[in-house]
């Protein structure tokens, strides 16, 4: 019960932080990803991840990826529905312009079903922030905080 709770204050620490350092950017659209289920090792995880990206004009992208995550991470997770506001500095967001590796800050919980975030920043010259619009959603059993690494690439 420790562990969940220790994970539960790195999620509220999480997204307490990032909200500051997002506020001088202009929300662009949605990145709404879906997660393939597996394993955490103890050490970190991989997972391959689908992911749409939805300006906020309207047009649609479409992503794949990798996210990798080290640091505790233990249990087993069946899939998971990740969704964050993309943030830049200019609303022109060209085609395929958040392929690139982004890195930041993890942490989740889950007993049947449970919650996490991750909040992310990179791309092309590490000029877009992914913010966590809501915690994730999972199913399993697992345990994880950490640095977690987001890799896109345009589909």
């Amino acid at each position: 019960m420790k562990i969940v709770h220790a994970g539960l204050v790195a999620l509220a620490t999480l997204l307490m932080t990032q909200g500051a350092s997002a506020q001088s950017r202009i929300e662009v659209g949605q990145l709404s990803c879906n997660v393939e289920g597996g394993a955490g090792f103890i050490f970190g995880s991989t997972k391959n991840v689908a992911c749409t990206f939805e300006k906020t004009s309207g047009q649609v992208e479409y992503y794949g990826g990798q996210i990798n995550k080290w640091g505790l991470d233990l249990g087993a997770t069946r899939r998971t529905y990740v969704s964050w506001l993309v943030l830049a500095s200019t609303t022109e967001i060209p085609p395929g312009a958040l392929a690139g590796t982004y890195g930041g800050v993890s942490a989740e919980a889950s007993i049947g079903v449970g919650v996490g975030a991750n909040a992310l920043i990179g791309g092309s010259a590490r000029s877009y922030v992914l913010q966590p619009l809501s915690v994730q959603a999972q199913e399993g059993l697992n345990i994880a905080a950490g640095i977690a690494q987001l890799n896109l690439y345009t589909q």
